[in-house]
């Protein structure tokens, strides 16, 4: 039976999921019954168009519902769709706190219907072959994401959410950790939690985030989060770099490349060949078809929820001073100097820039945070 799915935003990064769902209506997988964005859209084709999601619900009664909009109209889209009948294909980032979380959870056991979150890394057929070998790490075991990207001024003013941390008095979420290095943060989550029952009792989170221009969020940050075992996960990132470093996984030896997904085991001379992703809406099909388990369901990202309460609650990111900047070769903005080799440094010693006698760096922000239990995002 061919599945009605709906996107709503579909527009910006949602031309992404209107490319998949071409794909997958060509292969007679499923229909795409509508598109809805508040914005006009470019060469919609066939499917019917609105600038409603509730309009579009009610008219067009789809199984699946895509959602691709601001991190922060997530959960009313969301409730909204369940309510009306569909599963969700909820991009990332899912929610913007355990309470909302909480509540979408809810939703979906009232209702049954079920979540998969756009975290797509998630769905890399390297990644259990990177937890085995985490699995032979000793402790304490350090699981560490690292990356080196470079956004210039204009990807700060895309929208009018880029680069706010709060907007209409709700979290937004678009810093480097939340939205662009989110796949890795998820990533070293999940394997530290599979390679080793991480976390296990409370966890201390530091927190130092930094920005170089006159945004309210973090281009550059390094988050370390250590539980009562000893055990850390660490992730060092950055928008301002000169130099590229795709984003990367490590634990035990073994590197896991995003958004290649190559895989680099102890003893191999280079990166592997990519290995490939599970596309996690077929994945999705799958589960309303037959019960296959999703591969990212709102349950596996109740870790990365708890790290944006962190973000939340933070003072906000310290900037960079100017004589540590350096426009970039390009132009478009600032880079920090020498900044992916100082990540590098970090990420391997599992260690913070006010530890390793960084000029600028500022005192981090330490809070403890209590995991939620499995069961109560078991949705």
């Amino acid at each position: 039976m061919t599945r009605r799915v709906a996107l709503i935003g579909a527009n910006g990064h949602g031309r992404a999921h209107r490319r998949n769902l071409d794909r997958l209506s060509a292969a007679g997988v499923l229909d795409p019954v509508a598109l809805c964005d508040t914005a006009p859209i470019d060469d919609p084709g066939a499917a019917p168009v609105f600038t409603d999601h509730r309009d579009m619900l009610a008219a067009t009664a789809p199984d699946v519902v895509v959602i691709c909009t601001p991190p922060h109209t997530h959960l009313g889209i969301a409730l909204d769709a369940v309510a009306a009948g569909a599963d969700l294909l909820l991009e990332k980032p899912p929610v913007s706190s355990p309470a909302e979380h909480a509540a979408l959870a809810a939703a979906l056991r009232r209702t049954g219907r079920a979540c998969q979150v756009g975290f797509q890394a998630l769905g890399s057929a390297a990644l259990p072959e990177l937890v085995a070998a985490a699995r032979c790490a000793t402790h304490p075991f350090l699981t560490a994401a690292l990356g080196a990207w470079w956004r210039p001024d204009a990807y700060w003013r895309r929208s009018p959410w880029a680069g706010r941390r709060r907007l209409a008095g709700r979290f937004v979420a678009d810093g480097a950790l939340a939205n662009p290095f989110a796949h890795a943060v998820t990533q070293a989550l999940a394997v530290a939690e599979a390679a080793s029952g991480w976390p296990r009792g409370t966890v201390t989170a530091e927190l130092e985030w930094y920005r170089t221009r006159d945004i309210e969020v973090e281009d550059t940050a390094w988050l370390r989060l250590t539980d009562r075992a000893g055990d850390a996960v660490e992730v060092a990132v950055t928008l301002a770099s000169g130099t590229f470093l795709a984003g990367e996984v490590w634990a035990g030896g073994a590197a896991l490349e995003y958004p290649t997904d190559r895989l680099r085991l102890p003893g191999d001379p280079g990166w592997r060949p990519p290995a490939g992703r599970v596309d996690l809406l077929e994945n999705l099909l799958a589960h309303r078809a037959g019960g296959v388990p999703l591969v990212a369901p709102l349950a596996r990202t109740r870790m990365f929820t708890a790290v944006l309460a962190v973000l939340a609650a933070a003072p906000p990111p310290a900037p960079v001073p100017d004589r540590f900047l350096r426009p970039h070769p390009d132009g478009g903005g600032p880079v920090v100097q020498d900044v992916a080799d100082l990540l590098r440094a970090a990420a391997a010693a599992g260690a913070l820039p006010s530890e390793l006698g960084v000029p600028w760096a500022a005192a981090p922000h330490r809070t403890v945070l209590e995991p939620p239990p499995k069961e109560a995002f078991h949705a």
